[in-house]
């Protein structure tokens, strides 16, 4: 009995699934530009200002966050490095002092709004002349 009652409540919320109206989601535009500078094999020194470039030309009508956050990326780990913060994900570009980390040639940018994405990999040097 317990089994025929239970198939019977499995039946019945499997119909009322199948009628179910669909929910309807908001239509979200994700704005994901390329990031055009750095370039691979570029190189960065610390203490330096130093500005990161991205495709503006395509986007979206609406974006979903305006607000831009730019951090650094080291291998495959994004750093709690905050580059730049709160700009307009449409402005294209924005400037920083490169901060002092590791000198290296695995470090990369990571571009958040509506998506992250990243640079291709680019080095960070020591400052050997003192002058900045």
């Amino acid at each position: 009995m317990y089994f025929t009652t239970f198939n019977f409540f499995f039946v019945i919320a499997f119909a009322l699934l199948v009628h179910a109206h669909p929910v309807s989601l908001a239509v979200r535009d994700v704005f994901v530009p390329e990031v055009l500078t750095p370039k691979a094999g570029d190189t960065w020194v610390i203490g330096d200002t130093q500005s990161v470039t991205w495709n503006v030309s395509s986007p979206p009508a609406q974006i979903t966050n305006p607000v831009g956050q730019l951090l650094l990326r080291k291998g495959e780990l994004t750093q709690n490095v905050t580059l730049a913060g709160n700009f307009s994900i449409l402005a294209g570009n924005v400037s920083f002092i490169v901060p002092s980390v590791t000198p290296d040639d695995d470090y990369s940018v990571v571009l958040f709004g509506d998506s992250g994405n990243f640079s291709p990999e680019f080095s960070i040097v020591a400052n050997v002349s003192g002058t900045s």
